[in-house]
């Protein structure tokens, strides 16, 4: 796994407070180029998280961000930064991901990629910038840590 050099915790008690804390995130998002894992397990939040950072960069509505489940790759784009929301949970293996262009997708100058079950995959867990990991609290409550070089 990629060595992280700083991290911080939050929680969020509602979905407006994830969307909220995806605002936040940008400050240690940016500058792009970024290769970010999200972690979690289903329903986790992650995709909530995504709808405010897409939101805070002009990227996209939160109402437009859905989870790329099947699709396996959002594209938004803002007047700054390409936003890549990606879906590896159906993917079983390197030859798949391989075919979604992702090494490609990171290395644009303007790109953040977000992927969601990346950690799957060692090639992306390797290569990430950052990782962000969620957890289910009561009700609509998550926990957050957020791990970055």
């Amino acid at each position: 796994m990629t060595k992280f050099t700083r991290e911080k915790r939050f929680r969020t008690r509602s979905v407006a407070g994830t969307l909220a804390l995806g605002e936040r995130m940008t400050e240690i998002l940016l500058p792009a180029p970024k290769l970010v894992v999200l972690r979690g397990e289903v329903g986790a939040g992650k995709t909530t998280l995504v709808k405010g950072i897409a939101a805070a960069l002009g990227a996209a509505g939160e109402e437009d961000v859905t989870s790329p489940t099947f699709t396996l790759v959002h594209e938004y784009v803002g007047p700054k930064v390409k936003l890549y929301h990606l879906d590896l949970y159906r993917l079983e293996t390197e030859k798949e991901l391989a075919s979604l262009g992702v090494e490609e997708m990171s290395s644009e100058p303007d790109a953040l990629v977000l992927v969601e079950w990346g950690e799957r995959f060692e090639s992306i867990a390797m290569r990430a910038d950052a990782e962000i990991a969620m957890e289910h609290g009561e009700g609509d409550e998550r926990a957050m840590m957020v791990r970055w070089r």
